[in-house]
């Protein structure tokens, strides 16, 4: 079982893992869309990560073109979203597991 918990706040998905702890094989957080350096694996076997971090466009916001999110944080602009163009990164996280479910490795993925 690998559950992505889509949190904002750090304590919100330690809370999780707290309460998911040896009952999941992984707890992998996502929002911020800033890969976090803090991938474990918790002495229950639980595999963990506060965000993924995002595929996407490097230069952008969340992968869509700046103007358009700056524009809509600073101006109130409603302005559909468009894609970003440009060098592409991708975040992620290889997970092993062993015959059990539980966690054996995590490893993340930068790129």
């Amino acid at each position: 079982i690998i559950v992505d918990f889509h949190a904002e706040a750090t304590s919100e998905k330690l809370a999780m893992l707290c309460h998911l702890d040896g009952r999941v094989s992984a707890l992998v957080g996502t929002h911020t869309h800033v890969q976090t350096a803090d991938q474990r694996i918790t002495e229950n076997k639980t595999a963990y990560i506060t965000d993924l971090g995002m595929t996407g466009v490097v230069d952008s916001i969340l992968g869509v073109k700046k103007d358009i999110i700056y524009n809509r944080i600073v101006n109130y602009c409603s302005d559909r979203f468009e894609n970003a163009e440009g060098r592409c990164m991708i975040n992620g996280i290889i997970l092993e597991t062993d015959n059990n479910g539980r966690a054996v490795g995590i490893e993340r993925i930068n790129e």
